[in-house]
């Protein structure tokens, strides 16, 4: 009999170790001219990151440019060539994840809720991450969470899906979250590079077990859902 803790252990190795079989090999040509446009899009990503974060909260142009970041990603994240969605091993077949995935998003903002009792103590570390959470707080509620979870999905599309593809084989992890929190580090908010090279590291570690794109996607989606709800009121 399977005790619990070994069925948990191999759900977690299944979703962020073992990596499924699968055939994504592509031409030299096809590779090459996905690093051309990943390099392209990141510089016009990242420098809209950081001009839609320095507006004032509540200032319309937040929510036109921080649109227009997630189509950048989107855009160049299928302009690179094709994307997968993955599988994951679960009881002996490959399946599309999605309950993992999730529980490991509501698990991460768990531990990021915790974290965050502590940050706001210290008032350094309090400010950077009320700067953030300012622009949670101004304007309408729907149009905030749409805003994360579509941003959170167009992040996935590009930074797991053409970024982790145009790095190649060697360290696709740990080359994507650099990247991934450089590029984040562009808003000059340190809180959130931290949250960027965690969360990212989770995010490639899946990436490469299911060699898609869709554990990763609902994974942020379920994590910044717990942002966007539970976050604010701590630093209100």
């Amino acid at each position: 009999m399977v005790s619990w803790h070994m069925r948990a252990e191999s759900i977690v190795r299944n979703a962020l170790v073992d990596k499924v079989d699968r055939d994504h090999h592509e031409t030299d040509r096809a590779f090459l001219r996905r690093r051309i446009i990943v390099a392209v899009v990141l510089v016009v990503g990242a420098t809209l990151l950081g001009v839609s974060l320095s507006t004032e909260p509540g200032d319309p142009m937040f929510y036109t440019l921080t649109i227009a970041l997630a189509l950048v990603w989107i855009v160049g994240g299928f302009l690179s060539g094709p994307l997968h969605l993955g599988r994951i091993n679960f009881r002996g077949t490959l399946r599309r994840p999605i309950i993992t995935p999730i529980a490991i998003g509501l698990a991460a903002g768990g531990v990021f809720i915790l974290g965050a009792l502590v940050v706001r103590e210290i008032p350094p570390l309090r400010d950077f991450t009320a700067n953030v959470l300012d622009h949670a707080r101004v304007g309408p509620l729907a149009l905030i969470v749409f805003i994360t979870l579509f941003n959170g999905v167009a992040e996935e599309i590009f930074f797991r899906g053409a970024l982790f593809s145009a790095i190649g084989v060697k360290r696709p992890v740990v080359i994507s979250t650099i990247v991934y929190t450089i590029a984040t580090l562009a808003t000059g908010n340190p809180m959130l590079g931290f949250a960027a090279i965690t969360l990212g590291f989770v995010l490639g570690l899946e990436r490469r077990a299911s060699g898609g794109i869709l554990a990763p996607i609902l994974t942020h989606v379920a994590w910044s859902t717990v942002m966007v709800f539970a976050m604010p009121p701590l630093f209100a």
